[in-house]
């Protein structure tokens, strides 16, 4: 399940999109409303992206998070391990020249 990147993240890293990871902040998208949070859980078996700031109260009081599909949300901030770093570099430059991440 991959997000599209922000426009500073792509002329950045010059890659579209990444795989949502656990950690990184979001920005949701769906029609005129606009919620940012980081990712809580990624439930790849349903496809759905869990984040905060996008729950709901059940009738017995709990506070319930919402799944998400991934293609409505816009990665703007990643969480950056080393296997993240390989991957930015791999398919940064598209194989041309190696990049220290």
């Amino acid at each position: 399940m991959s997000a599209p990147l922000s426009k500073e993240l792509r002329e950045q890293y010059n890659v579209r999109r990444l795989p949502v990871v656990k950690g990184d902040t979001v920005e949701l998208r769906k029609k005129n409303s606009k919620i940012q949070g980081t990712v809580k859980g990624c439930y790849r078996k349903k496809f759905a992206v869990y984040m905060e700031h996008h729950e709901k109260d059940t009738s017995a009081g709990k506070t319930v998070s919402l799944p998400v599909d991934a293609s409505n949300l816009v990665i703007t901030k990643l969480k950056l391990n080393a296997d993240r770093k390989k991957l930015l570099a791999r398919r940064g430059n598209n194989g041309a020249e190696k990049v220290e991440a």
